[in-house]
């Protein structure tokens, strides 16, 4: 978005929520849909979570990308602040505080709506208990990979890229880490208003956003090592060209 003037913020941040409430809607949504359809097979509940995950997250990049640059999440956001803070490219910081505050209202919206696609109650509080040291673990590998993906293919001039490769790194990690791939800061905490399948526990939210503030770190570094090139937005990633 670098190159065209941005749309208002107010019009960007209204993206950033309904956007990221669609996500968690899809996450929990078929969270909830697999436990109904696959009781007895957690592998099997897994892949049907991880396939509507994979294609919601690419429209929904393809939609809201033109307006916000579909970041749908802190860790990017705050990202997109430190990779470009030098030569003010990307959001300001008061950009990613407000970019933060609508992702998170959109995140608990979505999953409320979730519960309520499925007749279940709209207040729930999960209590499915994640933490562990394999999970943290999991979820600095899997923001990491993250952020120096949507960097990696700004630099590289590969942003048309984006909506399937995203959607693919969130698939591919749900599988490979014991986490199952939050990698979202704002999703991790919309998914302790489910106590379903996808839920996490708000004892164990605290040490998955941690783990994911370190990932996104370690990304930026693993960008800097492997693409050091001029800063670039994180909109100019996710925005198709």
């Amino acid at each position: 978005m670098s190159d065209t003037i941005a749309p208002p913020l107010a019009r960007r941040l209204a993206a950033e929520c309904v956007g990221t409430a669609a996500l968690v809607a899809v996450v929990v949504g078929s969270g909830i849909a697999a436990q109904q359809l696959s009781p007895a097979d957690g592998g099997l509940r897994l892949l049907e979570n991880s396939t509507a995950t994979v294609l919601g997250l690419a429209v929904l990049i393809l939609v809201f990308g033109p307006v916000s640059g579909a970041h749908f999440n802190p860790a990017v956001s705050l990202a997109d602040w430190l990779a470009g803070r030098r030569t003010r490219t990307g959001l300001t910081g008061s950009q990613v505080a407000a970019y933060s505050a609508a992702q998170i209202a959109g995140a608990i919206v979505g999953a409320i709506l979730a519960n309520l696609m499925f007749n279940q109650s709209a207040g729930q509080i999960s209590t499915h208990d994640r933490v562990d040291s394999g999970h943290l673990i999991g979820e600095i590998v899997a923001t990491a990979g993250l952020i120096l993906l949507i960097f990696a293919l700004a630099r590289t001039g590969r942003s048309a890229l984006a909506p399937a490769a995203v959607a693919a790194w969130i698939g591919a990690a749900y599988w490979f880490t014991s986490s199952t791939s939050f990698a979202n800061p704002a999703v991790t905490i919309g998914r302790m208003f489910t106590d379903t399948f996808a839920g996490i526990a708000p004892a164990s939210a605290p040490g998955f956003i941690a783990a994911q503030l370190i990932g996104a770190l370690l990304g930026l570094g693993a960008v800097a090592l492997f693409h050091p090139a001029p800063p670039v937005a994180a909109d100019d990633v996710v925005v198709p060209h």
